[in-house]
């Protein structure tokens, strides 16, 4: 009986054998596979973007703010700009929208904002409602006027035109609500503090109306327009329109038209208007170049003429560097004694010494990113 039992045991341990040494040499079982950072983001709505430029820049006068406000340094680098948007924008119900930047594109917002110089800011933080084709947002956020935008990143150009840093605002506080008329017309409309403000004390609004037209994808139009108090005793009303031609996939065309119109309690009645015109083709993946030259008018003292040729180049898909070479030419009825535009462009540290011409070389690095 013993030995029975043991033949049985060791006839067992002979047909399991196999298996033991299957299992034994077979390798672990995987770990779960952990979620990419895009996944995530993906899965949660999230979308995250950021940009950092970088900048020298020389040239043989030193303009003042009066007519160039991001591109004022002269012989210095500097970064421009460090930002970060984080949004979370559903079609349908809330959501909001974050950009945080940081460098001297902040200085210039806090102090067309404030006064004050500080190096970061809060370019846009909205809240945002989303149903069919309405969409509202209240809080900052960036002017609807203009061919271009602060973000450098997403402009063609290293400085930036003259209508943009005279004629147009930067940013609102308030609301704004978008309507998808057709899949090709939108209407816009908000109310907002003004201009590059953020609270008011003289209690009045200004109204902010817009609509795109985008018949197919070679062409698109924007209307634009501000009405309303940006101070206390000034009135201020602009009228902007943008037209883009997409004339092959290289070759992109736009128009930039203002017309703005002061006046007021403690402003005179004054009209400044003037047009930018831009052309950028591109020369495969890593190579293109953006031209613009623009005029503008200004109030009862002349007017200035710029053009500007800037060539980029890509290395790699989210960074690029740009030669920019620019030339302004101011007219001779700027050069009444005692105004702040005989100070605009001076041949040297000495502001006795003046010009009516300036010439800048700038170079400038971009990188981008966006998630997921």
């Amino acid at each position: 009986m013993r030995n029975t039992t043991r033949a049985i045991i060791a006839a067992a341990i002979v047909a399991a054998a196999p298996r033991l040494i299957l299992a034994a040499d077979a390798p672990a079982a995987p770990a779960p596979a952990v979620p990419a950072l895009g996944d995530l983001l993906t899965a949660w709505g999230l979308t995250v973007s950021g940009d950092v430029a970088a900048s020298f820049y020389h040239s043989n006068g030193y303009p003042e703010s009066t007519f160039r406000e991001f591109d004022q340094d002269h012989d210095s680098f500097q970064l421009d700009e460090a930002g970060l948007q984080i949004g979370y924008q559903p079609k349908q119900g809330v959501g909001g929208f974050v950009d945080i930047i940081a460098g001297t594109d902040a200085q210039i917002l806090n102090g067309a904002e404030s006064g004050n110089g500080n190096s970061v800011d809060v370019r846009q933080a909205y809240l945002q409602y989303a149903t069919g084709p309405l969409t509202v947002i209240a809080g900052k956020f960036v002017t609807l006027a203009g061919a271009e935008v602060i973000n450098p990143s997403q402009n063609t150009n290293f400085s930036r035109s003259l209508l943009f840093t005279q004629l147009e605002p930067l940013d609102h506080t308030g609301f704004r609500a978008t309507y998808a008329v057709t899949d090709t017309v939108s209407v816009i409309v908000g109310v907002n503090n003004g201009w590059n403000s953020t609270d008011t004390n003289f209690g009045s609004k200004t109204g902010e109306f817009g609509a795109t037209f985008a018949p197919n994808k070679m062409l698109s139009f924007a209307a634009t327009g501000y009405f309303g108090k940006i101070d206390d005793g000034v009135d201020l009303s602009l009228m902007d329109f943008v037209g883009t031609y997409n004339v092959t996939s290289a070759l992109t065309l736009m128009l930039n038209v203002d017309a703005l119109q002061e006046s007021g309690e403690f402003s005179s009645h004054s009209h400044q208007n003037g047009f930018a015109a831009y052309a950028n083709y591109g020369f495969g993946d890593m190579w293109r170049t953006s031209i613009r030259t623009e005029y503008v008018n200004f109030v009862g003292v002349g007017h200035e003429i710029e053009g500007t040729v800037t060539v980029g180049y890509s290395p790699v898909k989210n960074f690029e560097i740009r030669g920019e070479l620019r030339y302004d030419k101011l007219s001779d009825g700027l050069y009444n004694s005692g105004t702040a535009y005989t100070r605009a462009f001076s041949n040297s540290e000495d502001e006795d010494t003046f010009a009516n011409n300036n010439t800048e070389f700038a170079i400038q690095g971009v990188y981008k990113f966006s998630l997921p």
